[in-house]
């Protein structure tokens, strides 16, 4: 430890200076996108959309895995507003279903599947606090720090994205969004054919506290997608992507954040 360092450590050995060193570190990380990826207007990925048609050519198929109540959808429908489009959302939740058959007002564009995507078709329990909840997970979060009680489930259906491109006869997806409460990593094992294909140009996923209940880390991502010929960027609060070359422990932060991934092709 420096001279310098060590005489600003001892300045810090206090609560209020602890304190202060704590709301900017959250802010830094807020401007850096780390916290800031819970809803669609904070999540800078609005800018997807326009760096989709900057450098694909449409028509263009997008999924929207883990649809919820349609804010993905909405924000979708208003980037691709113009274009020539498929969007094809999944919600496994039957409650919240309905909401998202709402959202869409019967669009001959958006294709809605009640059932979810995974690594393997079949049935699961999707675990809930409460009908329509953005935290609905495959896995039963523990999250009484907050208050909040996963004692509320149902049986749903659940296919792959292999499995739903080759029945739909679609040969890419050129945007794949993916929210699914730490289960990401389970739709792209089910994508692994199209993603052997290089028929996947992008894809979009949350990476926050939800990790911690399933145990994966980003790491698992970091390592999928350079073995699948992907460059990884974090998208900032205002729509900046943010080159992530190397992997560092640094990104294991367990705040609800937004990734790109994007096809070196």
């Amino acid at each position: 430890m420096s001279v310098l360092t060590r005489t600003l450590a001892r300045t810090t050995q206090n609560r209020f200076v602890q304190g202060l060193l704590q709301r900017n570190v959250l802010l830094s990380q807020y401007l850096m996108g780390v916290g800031s990826g819970g809803g669609v207007q904070s999540s800078g990925e609005h800018a997807i959309f326009e760096y989709l048609r900057r450098k694909i050519e449409g028509p263009y198929c997008v999924f929207d895995v883990g649809a919820n109540k349609g804010q993905f959808l909405q924000l979708a429908l208003n980037g691709l507003q113009g274009t020539e489009h498929t969007i094809h959302c999944f919600e496994p939740g039957h409650e919240t279903f309905i909401y998202l058959e709402q959202a869409a007002s019967g669009r001959p564009d958006v294709h809605l599947n009640n059932f979810g995507l995974g690594k393997e078709r079949g049935e699961a329990t999707l675990h809930y606090d409460e009908a329509g909840s953005g935290l609905a997970s495959l896995t039963k979060r523990r999250l009484d720090h907050l208050n909040i009680a996963f004692e509320q489930a149902e049986t749903v259906s659940m296919t792959t994205i292999d499995d739903y491109c080759a029945v739909r006869d679609i040969a890419r997806i050129h945007l794949l969004k993916i929210d699914i409460e730490g289960h990401e990593l389970d739709a792209l094992a089910g994508a692994s054919r199209m993603l052997a294909a290089q028929a996947i140009d992008i894809v979009t996923f949350e990476f926050g506290g939800c990790n911690i209940d399933t145990r994966t880390y980003f790491q698992d991502f970091w390592y999928l997608f350079s073995q699948s010929n992907f460059d990884l960027f974090r998208i900032t609060p205002l729509g900046y992507f943010h080159p992530l070359e190397a992997y560092s422990e640094l990104h294991e932060q367990f705040r609800t954040t937004n990734f790109m991934a994007v096809t070196r092709r």
